[in-house]
């Protein structure tokens, strides 16, 4: 099997992640935080260890990171945390439905929202987040990089641009995050929120926020999105006012939170920038050889950043190649990847397109056999 699906999930998994996942499981089983015994104390220092390694990560503090379901729970937290009614929002023209959807569903309670031009120009992103600029801009909310192709935004104008303006940052870092070093408080996020199992290559089933050291002290004004147990003065009928428990409700994964520090470990192994420069390096070669066939059109072919190219053949729906693809055991994905606004801003029609991702574990001579199966379809 050749896999170019990384941008859905990572695949394989490490080892390491794999080992570590089974030991907790084995060895540290309890609920973390429910209970004094040796089972839910174990596991309640791994949860505690993960944030640690989180938070070191991305710069901030084991307290300010909170562990969430996958990417789009965190964004839905985080947005709706924020949010403040009679507010605008700001969010890109290449956003996947985690951030698209939840920010659309605010505009049906008083909340208005515009989209700002994304593209790989930083001085034309700014520009354009200027135009769109208005008195009630309390939030921009906005993929790093794209899922579709290789548009990339640089999270410290951006952040500089928020900070100069009072205006909350939310970052979607689902598809840069591993494979790009980011700080939060240098580049003037105020919450950063990400998923374990694609570049972070842990497991599905996890996600996380990461909040500025801003929002320490006042998270007791920032809204819960769901209440339950915490493991924290069980007497209380209010959620605790204090991060990370505050939107942290009911037993939190442990297995998966073990499989995301080892999956940050073995990416810090490797490096993020030595990860970056490999899947770049497939992603160009992968771009010559279909540039080289007949029929084939590469959508935003002036973004040449990360691991992601998206292409179609003429004639040919997305989920046909796809599927002739996939009998010759290559996986890509087609259609719209969750990304209207992305699709309708490439123009890529009313099939979508065919999408390859990379990862650590790809290697060049699989895009041969890529590129041979191509040829035969064309």
């Amino acid at each position: 099997m050749i896999y170019l699906d990384n941008a859905a999930t990572t695949y394989p998994k490490p080892d390491v992640v794999l080992n570590e996942m089974f030991d907790v499981m084995k060895y540290s089983g309890g609920n973390p935080g429910r209970g004094s015994h040796s089972l839910s104390l174990a596991a309640a220092d791994k949860i505690y260890e993960t944030r640690n390694t989180v938070a070191a990560h991305f710069g901030a503090s084991p307290e300010n990171v909170v562990f969430t379901y996958n990417t789009t729970y965190a964004l839905n937290i985080a947005i709706k945390a924020f949010a403040r009614r009679n507010s605008h929002v700001l969010i890109s023209d290449i956003e996947h439905n985690s951030v698209y959807r939840p920010v659309y569903a605010l505009s049906r309670s008083g909340i208005s929202f515009d989209l700002f031009n994304a593209s790989c120009n930083e001085e034309a992103v700014i520009k354009s987040i200027y135009s769109q600029l208005r008195p009630n801009t309390g939030m921009i909310c906005t993929a790093l990089a794209s899922n579709v192709c290789g548009i990339t935004l640089s999270a410290e104008k951006i952040g500089a641009l928020c900070r100069n303006h009072g205006i909350v940052f939310i970052a979607d870092a689902a598809q840069c995050a591993g494979s790009r070093r980011i700080n939060i408080e240098t580049a003037g996020i105020d919450a950063l929120c990400a998923p374990a199992h694609k570049g972070l290559y842990g497991p599905q089933g996890c996600g996380f926020i990461v909040f500025s050291k801003r929002h320490t002290d006042n998270a007791a004004r920032l809204p819960t999105f769901a209440e339950g147990g915490s493991g924290v003065n069980s007497l209380d009928r209010n959620m605790p006012s204090v991060l990370p428990e505050r939107f942290e409700a009911g037993t939190l994964g442990t297995p998966c939170i073990a499989g995301l520090q080892a999956g940050i470990r073995f990416v810090e192994s490797i490096g993020a920038e030595n990860i970056y420069e490999h899947e770049n390096a497939l992603r160009r070669r992968a771009a010559d050889m279909l540039s080289s066939l007949p029929n084939v059109k590469i959508y935003a072919p002036e973004s040449d950043n990360g691991g992601i190219l998206l292409f179609n053949i003429a004639g040919r729906p997305s989920t046909e190649v796809a599927e002739a693809l996939d009998k010759q055991k290559i996986c890509v994905r087609a259609g719209f990847h969750c990304a209207p606004l992305a699709h309708a801003k490439l123009k890529t029609g009313e099939n979508g397109a065919v999408r390859l991702s990379f990862g650590v574990y790809n290697r060049a001579q699989e895009l041969e056999s890529f590129y041979r199966c191509v040829r035969e379809l064309i």
